[in-house]
């Protein structure tokens, strides 16, 4: 379902969009939105972005430009959730408040990560399948496991990558 209140831009490609669930958030021109997606109100997404299927984007989480989301990544926006208030009533909004996440441009997101709040993922970083990003990620670096830790530089690799392919 895609609400009224959500704003696309320009070319937008939601393949399946009665199989969403898109409600107050902002998705940037040419970006792509696949299959069981949840973006929150408050959440925006960039402009030339892959969100693959089964990715949750909770409110307060900002991707910018031209960052790929593995299928099933977490986000999260409270550092202790929790279902009651101190007196045992539910909780609404008025409990907590949002804790805002950042994804800079060009990040990838490899799938089954869990994005903790209040943190940012650096320009150009590359985060592991299946990591815990439990801190800041500094531009271009590669992390992973659980808590995830820096493992490479994307640039060393695409050097590296450069060179093999080039002695072939």
């Amino acid at each position: 379902m895609i609400k009224e209140n959500v704003i696309l831009g320009e070319g937008v490609a939601i393949y399946h969009p009665e199989l969403v669930n898109l409600y107050g958030c902002i998705i940037g021109e040419n970006s792509r939105i696949g299959t069981f997606v949840e973006i929150q109100k408050g959440a925006s997404v960039g402009a030339r972005c892959k969100i693959s299927s089964h990715t949750f984007i909770c409110e307060g989480v900002d991707i910018e430009d031209g960052v790929f989301v593995g299928h099933g990544v977490m986000f999260t926006n409270d550092i202790y959730p929790k279902a009651v208030n101190p007196e045992g009533d539910l909780q609404t909004e008025a409990d907590w408040q949002v804790v805002k996440t950042r994804v800079k441009a060009r990040a990838s997101i490899g799938s089954n990560a869990t994005i903790l709040c209040g943190i940012t993922i650096g320009e150009g970083a590359l985060i592991g399948a299946g990591a815990v990003v439990t801190r800041d990620v500094p531009d271009y670096a590669i992390v992973a496991g659980v808590p995830a830790r820096v493992v490479g530089d994307v640039r060393m690799r695409e050097k590296e990558a450069a060179t093999v392919t080039s002695l072939a």
